[in-house]
């Protein structure tokens, strides 16, 4: 992990150096020009930006499984890495189709005329989509509905019921590809049986942060991904959620552990880049915040006032003065600051 935040360390040994505001000298320009430290920089203006790297690996994302809802026989099963649309069987039981649909709502119940809801809807938008028309799209299932229902269930080679039965459909929210299959053909299933995993058809760079650092993961924020061959290409963080990590302990006195951790999950915008890649690790810059056109100065130049906060001495020919300031944003070891006297091209000494 590679952080470019900087943060005030051991500035607070130099207390005794400030010990107010506005010091003056009484000895000759002469006398003081010589007690002035050759080590000075710049009070500049500019972007600070809060950055972080850290390792992400390439995947198509979390995966969900597919659970049986109709018992019998598994008797075809699709193959590991292939994907699937709206319309195809995801699997059969008893050589009839469990078929794909795309929607937000699991199936929950059987569909049949005079139902209504949300689920109804959804599934007449599916029905639509692959082609069957004559009834009105609405949170109605009317007897027009049954009626395309039964041309789909003969194309399908099922009973013509006119109703959607349980478990007869399954909804994702878009194409997948299957990840795993967790039985095999000829097994038996029931309601709930894993049958399947699979995830989104997309590529996306999966990194697990501290839960501390939480400022990391806004939801459409852009990020930096860099390739195993040096090339950056643009991300967008597309989610995050919490996950809990439990380590398992050894021995008969050593109790379980568990770490929370922030899981994101990366969009990434120019897919052909990684076309080529299998399993990688690539490095994600994120960016959590930035503070344009800001007065800053070294870190270094901070000094702990004795009575509380931090000010700079500011070189006004051959004396300083010490300007009380403000903090803001630390980033590639400046700091953002403010205080009243402060200018931009100002020098400032660097304590030894």
């Amino acid at each position: 992990m590679v952080s470019v935040v900087t943060a005030v360390a051991a500035v607070s040994t130099a207390a005794a150096v400030a010990t107010g505001f506005d010091l003056t000298s009484n000895e000759s320009p002469a006398q003081e020009q010589s007690k002035l430290p050759g080590a000075t920089a710049k009070v500049t203006k500019e972007t600070l930006v809060d950055t972080q790297t850290e390792t992400g690996e390439l995947s198509y994302g979390d995966a969900t499984t597919v659970s049986g809802g109709l018992s019998g026989t598994v008797t075809r099963l699709p193959t590991a890495g292939s994907t699937l649309t709206r319309g195809d069987a995801i699997y059969r039981v008893d050589d009839a189709p469990i078929v794909l649909l795309y929607g937000a709502l699991p199936a929950y119940r059987t569909l049949s005329t005079d139902t209504e809801g949300a689920d109804v809807k959804q599934f007449e938008q599916n029905l639509r989509a692959l082609g069957y028309t004559g009834f009105t799209v609405d949170d109605e299932y009317t007897g027009n509905t049954a009626s395309a229902l039964e041309e789909w269930q003969e194309d399908l080679g099922l009973s013509e019921t006119g109703a959607v039965e349980k478990g007869r459909v399954v909804y994702a929210a878009g194409p997948l590809r299957v990840d795993t299959l967790e039985l095999a053909v000829g097994a038996s299933v029931k309601a709930g049986d894993a049958v399947l995993a699979y995830t989104g058809t997309a590529r996306v760079v999966v990194v697990e942060l501290e839960a501390a650092q939480q400022r990391l993961a806004v939801k459409n924020a852009a990020v930096s991904l860099e390739l195993p061959n040096g090339k950056t290409i643009a991300g967008k963080i597309a989610k995050s959620h919490t996950v809990v990590e439990t380590t398992t302990g050894e021995g008969a006195n050593v109790e379980d552990t568990s770490e929370t951790k922030i899981q994101v999950t990366v969009s990434i915008q120019d897919k052909k880049a990684v076309a080529g890649l299998d399993q990688a690790s690539l490095e994600v810059g994120f960016t959590a915040s930035q503070r344009e056109n800001v007065l800053t100065v070294p870190v270094a130049a901070l000094l702990a006032l004795a009575e509380g906060g931090y000010g700079v001495q500011v070189v006004d020919g051959t004396t300083t003065r010490m300007v009380a300031v403000k903090t803001g944003m630390f980033a590639r070891g400046r700091v953002e600051v403010s205080g009243n006297g402060l200018a931009v091209g100002q020098t400032v000494r660097m304590p030894s």
